[in-house]
């Protein structure tokens, strides 16, 4: 039964399913022999309809999500797991977003079946670097930098003011935030404090990783030990 618990917490059908494939000899190793149930050569070595199986735990990808997607799997519309193959979504342990983005968010999203890493992440003591690309609907004032930059910027209905954020202007109307924290709609919130509007807001860092120029809106990407090294890369 070894084989058949892998496979079916990769996510490739209940273990039954599994069951009748493995029989079926869908289940092979590299040179071709069909494997047995409780057969359970090197990961690297199985093949499943002739195809390599995805990596065994832990996984995590980066995502270019795309506009109108949620990150939550139960929401009725559309879901960032639509994106992905389907076994992805019943992987054991699961694969969850690191964070969230909004549903009218889009960019860089990672999603890992690592606790452990999750957390680490998206724990306010790691002070995670995250940099986003808004679009403004009316032009910048030449004063966010100095509010985003202060730490003394309270949003509306929070005590607690927000850490200094760093702020570059690229136009009229187009700016680089780059926050150490990661509050409730915070990009849009602190445009709206700032007397603005945002039309369009884009991730387009986490740490030292930036979403790749080819990386087109829908697709995904398994990450490297390199990339992950660069997510707790912080640079201002």
């Amino acid at each position: 039964m070894k084989l058949v618990k892998l496979l079916a917490n990769l996510g490739y059908g209940s273990r039954k399913e599994v069951q009748r494939l493995i029989r079926s000899g869908a289940v092979t190793d590299d040179s071709g022999r069909v494997l047995g149930e409780s057969e359970l050569p090197p990961h690297e070595r199985i093949r499943f309809h002739g195809e390599p199986l995805d990596p065994p735990f832990p996984l995590t990808l980066m995502l270019n999500k795309p506009d109108g997607y949620t990150c939550s799997a139960d929401d009725p519309g559309a879901v960032i797991y639509d994106l992905l193959p389907e076994r992805f979504a019943h992987r054991n342990p699961g694969l969850n977003p690191v964070g969230r983005l909004d549903k009218d968010t889009t960019g860089l999203l990672l999603m890992t079946d690592d606790g452990k890493l999750l957390h680490k992440i998206i724990h306010p003591k790691s002070g995670c670097l995250k940099i986003y690309h808004a679009v403004l609907d009316r032009p910048l004032s030449g004063n966010e930098a100095e509010i985003f930059g202060s730490g003394e910027l309270l949003l509306n209905g929070e005590i607690k003011p927000l850490l200094p954020a760093g702020f570059e202007a690229l136009g009229d109307k187009e700016a680089l935030v780059r926050l150490h924290e990661g509050r409730y709609h915070q990009v849009r919130r602190m445009f709206a404090a700032a007397g603005n509007h945002v039309t369009a807001l884009r991730r387009i860092a986490i740490g030292g990783l930036t979403l790749p120029a080819d990386l087109a809106e829908g697709e995904w990407r398994m990450l490297t030990r390199a990339d992950l090294a660069l997510v707790f890369a912080s640079r201002m």
